[in-house]
Parts: C-alpha cells; sequence; structure tokens
C-alpha cells in the first residue's frame, strides 16, 4: 500500500521547484537589464562566459544538495558533511583565485576560447566579482539539504526569495546609478545574491540543526567515513563538473563558428528561458530521494507523478517555441534586437522537448543515488558531455552551422543519449527485490 498519493507528492515538490522557478528568472531578469545598456552585445556575452566560467568552479559542490538530503540524519552525519563541504569550499575558492590571475585568464579567455579582447577584459572583471559564488552555493546547498530531510522546503522557497530580493535590488541600484558595464553590474548582482540566500538558508536550519545535535543513533555506532563519503560524493562531483565543463566547451566551439559573436550573445539568453522550464524537473530529483521510501515502497506515485510533470514542462515549451510566443520573450521581455531575435527562435525550436528530459533523467539519478549506484550517474553524463563535443566538432568544423544552432543540436543528441544509457541501471534498481 502506498502512503504517498499525488496531492502529497505534489505539496513536498512545490516549493522546490517555486525556488529553482524562481531562480530561472534571475537569468533572464538580469540579461534583460544588460540588453538595455550600452554596448549590450559585448556585455551579453562577456556575462554569459563569466558565469559559464565561475559554474565550471562551482561544479564539484553543486551535488551536495542531494549528498545532505541523503546522509545528513543525526549529529555524528552532520559533522562529517559539514566537515567534507567546508574542505571543500576551500579548495574551489582556491582555484577560482588561481584562474583570475591575469597571466592565466588571458591565455584561457584569449588563446583557447578566442574572445576579442573587449569581451576578454569584461569578462575578466566580470569573474573576479564572482569569486564568491561558489562557496556561498556549497554551504547553502548544504543547509537547504537538511531543510528538505527535515519536510522544511518552504524554507527553501524563502530563502531563494531572500537571494531574488538582494540580487534584484542591487542590480536595480547600479543600472540606475552607476555608469558601470552590464556585464559587471549583472556579476555583483549575481554575488550578491548568492551570499544572502547562504545566509538565509543557515538562519532558517537553525531548528532542523538543533534537532540534529540531539538526534540519537539508537545505540549503533556510527561507521561513516570520510573515504566512505568521498566514495559516494566524488561520481556525483564528477558528474556536475563533466555536465558544467560543457558551457566552457559550448563557448570555445561558438567562438570559431559562423556568426560568434551573435551566438555568444544569444545562448544566455535562450538558456534563462529554458531554465525556466527545466526547473520543474530539476527539483524533482531531491524531492524523489527524500520521498521514495524503504525498499522504494513509494516508487510507482513517483513514477507517475514525474509522468505528468514531463508531458506538462515540455508541452508548454513546445507551443511557446513554434507559436508567435517566442518573440514576446526575445524581444518585448529579454529586449534583444529583431536580428538576434531571429537568430534565437530555431535553436529554442530545437531545444523544446528538453523539460521533458530533465524531469527523466532526475528520476533516473534519485533511484540510482538511493541505491548508492552513483558510478553510473558519472558515465551517463561523460556520455552526453562526449556526444555534445561530438556534435559540436562536426557541425561547426565540417558543416558550417550558426554557432548557436549547433549548440541547440548537440546539447538534445547529448541529454538524449545519457538517458537512453541510464535506463538498464534505472530498471534494474528501481525494484529493490532486484538490487544486487
Amino acid at each position: 500500500m502506498h502512503s504517498l498519493s499525488l496531492s502529497k507528492i505534489f505539496r513536498f515538490w512545490l516549493p522546490l521547484a517555486a525556488t529553482w522557478l524562481m531562480m530561472s528568472v534571475e537569468g533572464p531578469y538580469l540579461s534583460a537589464i544588460i540588453a538595455r545598456m550600452p554596448n549590450a552585445k559585448y556585455n551579453l556575452a562577456a556575462y554569459g562566459v563569466a558565469f559559464s566560467f565561475a559554474m565550471i568552479v562551482e561544479a564539484p559542490i553543486i551535488m551536495m544538495l542531494s549528498a545532505s538530503v541523503a546522509i545528513v540524519k543525526n549529529r555524528y552525519t552532520f559533522f562529517k558533511l559539514r566537515n567534507f563541504v567546508y574542505t571543500l569550499n576551500l579548495i574551489i575558492t582556491a582555484l577560482i583565485v588561481l584562474f583570475v590571475a591575469p597571466p592565466v585568464f588571458y591565455y584561457v579567455a584569449e588563446n583557447l576560447v578566442m574572445l576579442p579582447p573587449e569581451v576578454a577584459r569584461l569578462t575578466h572583471i566580470a569573474t573576479i566579482i564572482l569569486i564568491p559564488w561558489p562557496a556561498a552555493i556549497g554551504y547553502r546547498r548544504f543547509y537547504q539539504g537538511i531543510l528538505i530531510r527535515n519536510n522544511m522546503t518552504r524554507r527553501v522557497a524563502y530563502g531563494t526569495i531572500v537571494r531574488l530580493s538582494s540580487m534584484s535590488l542591487t542590480a536595480l541600484l547600479m543600472f540606475l546609478f552607476t555608469g558601470l558595464n552590464g556585464a559587471i553590474v549583472g556579476a555583483s548582482a549575481l554575488s550578491a545574491g548568492v551570499v544572502s540566500e547562504a545566509i538565509a538558508s543557515r538562519i532558517m536550519a537553525l531548528k532542523a540543526v538543533n534537532n540534529l545535535l540531539h538526534e540519537e543513533t539508537n545505540g549503533q555506532k556510527e561507521h561513516l567515513s570520510y573515504k566512505e563519503i568521498i566514495n559516494f560524493y566524488y561520481p556525483l562531483a564528477l558528474t556536475s563538473i563533466l555536465t558544467l565543463a560543457v558551457n566552457p566547451m559550448i563557448t570555445f566551439f561558438m567562438g570559431q563558428s559562423l556568426m560568434p559573436l551573435e551566438s555568444l550573445a544569444v545562448l544566455p539568453v535562450i538558456n534563462s528561458f529554458i531554465f525556466i522550464f527545466k526547473s520543474f524537473g530539476v527539483s524533482y530529483q531531491e524531492t524523489a530521494i527524500a520521498l521514495i521510501g524503504e525498499n522504494k515502497k513509494e516508487y510507482h506515485p513517483l513514477r507517475n507523478f514525474a509522468i505528468i510533470l514531463a508531458v506538462a514542462s515540455a508541452g508548454a515549451l513546445l507551443l511557446i517555441a513554434f507559436l508567435p510566443l517566442a518573440d514576446v520573450w526575445f524581444i518585448g521581455i529579454s529586449g534583444l534586437s529583431n536580428d538576434l531575435a531571429s537568430i534565437a527562435r530555431l535553436p529554442l525550436m530545437i531545444l523544446a522537448l528538453i523539460p521533458a528530459l530533465e524531469v527523466l533523467i532526475s528520476f533516473q539519478r534519485a533511484m540510482l543515488v538511493d541505491s548508492r549506484e552513483t558510478g553510473f550517474i558519472t558515465t551517463a553524463t561523460a556520455i552526453e558531455v562526449g556526444g555534445i563535443i561530438l556534435t559540436l566538432f562536426i557541425t561547426i568544423k565540417y558543416l558550417a552551422f550558426v554557432g548557436v544552432v549547433a549548440a541547440a543540436l548537440a546539447m538534445m543528441l547529448g541529454r538524449i543519449g545519457a538517458n537512453i544509457y541510464l535506463f538498464p541501471p534505472f530498471l534494474k534498481f528501481r525494484n529493490p527485490k532486484k538490487e544486487q
């Protein structure tokens, strides 16, 4: 007998979905501000590249939300994982500081990514401003995982409201009262928002943490070593590294494609819009991990909810992509010129089914994380990244595609490959009777 109804899943998932949905707004919001400032094309490109660089440094810590939900159960596991998070935060902060050293940064930006000098200069300043970003993400995702495990998902959403409010206020004040470049305004707003959210998450988790510190282990000695944490977490971290490495790789290929500057300017706007619809699937991974129950007894209601979610999110994006509504977003809201909006339409159509594939891969990953079979997730991501690189190489080097069109096709084919690979282990470990 299943204790979960679709309505219970919905109530648990909704605040997490709202969190990701609110976060998905920050990209279009900042892009829209930058698009209305001087030298919009250069600043949009610089902002997008700086964000990609910050994301790749953030990659090792981004799966900490899933790890925190799965691991932190009492005082012992809280301190073990917290120490692990703090150490990882120090390492990734040192990495981004090393990266922004001018000799390192400009070698990567101008020689490898082949950015124009002005875009490289703006990107360097924006990346320096984003130095606090990765560690703040790791800190707040650790505490958000504790909130989720303790059924406090609404507080996760409240933290995101703090983030968006801080980000919006920073961006608006800088837009109105400073003459700074758009890329600098965007990076400053992002850093202010994520630091504010990290502080708010810690404050809102105080009660849950106090309960954990007094949680008994039922007389059983805990045996969670740092080696075991590393063995569990490194496939997840590697998955994030591979996933987020895609953005600089795409940037690299687009820099050598037809219409490179236009592609670099348009892709962040497209990705930000699509992420609004992907956010419903992204938020489902932690929902499924938290609610699956002992021996995956709640698999069937969670699967049924996933199907509904996939159809609804992809259906909505399909309607927008193939109707004139796309221009309302690109021109009316995002502030793109007619020329840039025309370039964005075909990539949006190509990526219209991505929200459904996001729901699928989140559910597949959740079942494997619950089974402690995280290695399959890493392999699937490697297949996805490999498919993206291969498609970009062929379409840009040999077929002379416009860069952003090649990127959209590559992302779609790569994700399909990952979904297909995960089906056999997913089908095996979804059923506890089949687990080895």
